[in-house]
């Protein structure tokens, strides 16, 4: 046997000396660790890609700096300060110049060794979640058109026989008995009515489709608005002025912006109400549509937020079926029919809720005609 010494190096057994800082760093999660003022103290290579800042920026600036005040990850700073072990919530949206529009999980977790520390964990929620969940509501969109059908068909003929013979049994009745005659004629007209809401949405002529200036759309929609239904409302837009034109039906936009224009008109506070028009160029996501061969492009991104109280957690799931309403005098039906407008669009229609903040965001496909003469002058002219 051999008195031979081996010496080891770290390329013998690397894992023995592997530098933490570079395991973070492979991680494809952000990863920054703040101190007790809520300064970075650490950011690993996917937390500058978030904050779109390098870490010699990043480290010792405030977190407020980087993220709104409102964030609730400062209300998961302060639980893990306040002696909470480790805390994560899901589907927080990080919206902020350095980061742009995201929709994160974070988990927070005391630093033991430092006092005060917290370390968070930014997981980004994956295309493929979202992309399912906003596809959801297409199977509500047609599943509507299907019972409008059937309603038109059942219901309406029956009912005009019920209503018939209501009128010629008040011609014969006694004056006691044709205040019930007159009931069920009333009944029967409010029923038709019903009945005449819920045909919007059954599978009409085909869509008027052409090129469509989403700005334009949204102008008209806040006049009507503030005309009329949100006369006390303050209107902020956001445009993207260079935005090409959307392909689809004009009339039909309005009426789907208009919808969800008057809903958050009607759920922002009497005073300080705020309505937040956006729009935005999309790169990226194709949609793989149900009955379309092909992969659609969504590019063009139009939202309609607000500052109400938000929507309540037990309808948020159903939120586009019909008769689901978050207004104690609602039908249920505006909604429904948006899903179903939009699905006509070969669009998608998706909502974020939280108190205070409540965002519908719709994506819709890019003409491939342009701009008419008049729309080109004002798309160049930024009007």
């Amino acid at each position: 046997m051999s008195d031979k010494v081996v010496k080891l190096t770290p390329s013998d057994h690397p894992g023995d000396f592997i530098d933490p800082g570079l395991i973070l760093n492979a991680l494809g999660a952000a990863v920054i660790v703040v101190n007790a003022d809520r300064e970075v103290m650490f950011a690993n290579a996917s937390a500058e890609q978030l904050f779109a800042k390098s870490r010699q920026v990043l480290k010792s600036i405030p977190l407020e700096t980087l993220l709104p005040k409102d964030s609730p990850v400062f209300q998961l700073i302060a639980q893990v300060q306040s002696g909470m072990n480790e805390v994560t919530e899901h589907g927080i949206e990080l919206d902020a110049p350095s980061t742009g529009h995201r929709l994160v999980s974070v988990q927070a977790a005391p630093v033991v060794e430092i006092a005060g520390a917290v370390v968070l964990n930014f997981q980004e929620r994956s295309i493929a979640d979202q992309i399912d969940h906003r596809l959801t509501h297409r199977d509500t969109a047609r599943s509507v058109s299907a019972m409008a059908a059937m309603m038109a068909h059942e219901v309406k003929n029956p009912l005009s026989g019920i209503r018939g013979a209501a009128q010629l049994l008040e011609q014969n009745a006694a004056e006691q008995d044709r205040e019930l005659t007159r009931l069920i004629q009333d009944e029967s007209d409010r029923i038709r009515d019903l009945v005449d809401r819920m045909e919007v949405f059954t599978e009409g002529g085909l869509l008027q489709s052409g090129p469509v200036n989403i700005h334009q759309v949204l102008g008209r929609v806040r006049s009507i608005a503030q005309h009329g239904f949100a006369s006390n409302v303050r209107f902020i837009e956001q445009y993207d002025p260079s935005l090409p034109p959307v392909k689809g039906d004009r009339d039909q936009l309005i009426q789907v912006f208009l919808n969800l224009v008057k809903n958050a008109a009607e759920m922002v506070p009497k005073n300080g109400g705020e309505i937040i028009l956006k729009t935005a160029y999309q790169h990226g996501v194709r949609f793989a549509m149900p009955g379309n061969q092909s992969r659609v492009h969504l590019p063009l991104s139009v939202t309609v937020q607000d500052n109400g109280p938000g929507i309540a957690d037990e309808i948020k799931a159903h939120l586009f079926e019909p008769f689901v309403s978050a207004k104690k005098s609602g039908s249920g039906l505006g909604l429904a029919l948006v899903s179903k407008m939009v699905d006509d669009h070969n669009g998608v229609i998706d909502f974020e809720s939280r108190p205070g903040r409540t965002m519908f965001r719709i994506l819709l496909p890019v003409s491939d005609q342009p701009f008419d003469a008049e729309d080109q002058a004002q798309v160049e002219g930024n009007v």
